[in-house]
């Protein structure tokens, strides 16, 4: 998991040029994490990293560019990365 995570982390961060390498893995595990949790909370099977992994690759290619921008519209994310020491 941790090679899957790494490799994530730099293809946001060739996607993004404002984020730090350690921002960008930070940002790759919040979106796997939480889209592993809402898949749970909404009551669907575990489907494997595999499935993960392809969301998380598809979100990093339509929202990679911009996801420096996405935490003035979302506390969640906000208070999330500020708990990881994510400096704005």
């Amino acid at each position: 998991m941790e090679e899957i995570h790494q490799q994530l982390a730099e293809q946001l961060y060739e996607k993004n040029s404002r984020l730090t390498i350690d921002e960008a893995r930070t940002w790759v595990e919040l979106l796997w994490e939480d889209f592993e949790s809402t898949r749970a909370k909404a009551g669907y099977d575990y489907k494997g990293k595999q499935v993960t992994e392809q969301i998380v690759i598809r979100w990093i290619e339509n929202y990679g560019p911009k996801l420096h921008d996405y935490i003035a519209t979302n506390p969640k994310y906000k208070d999330m990365l500020n708990k990881k020491g994510y400096e704005q």
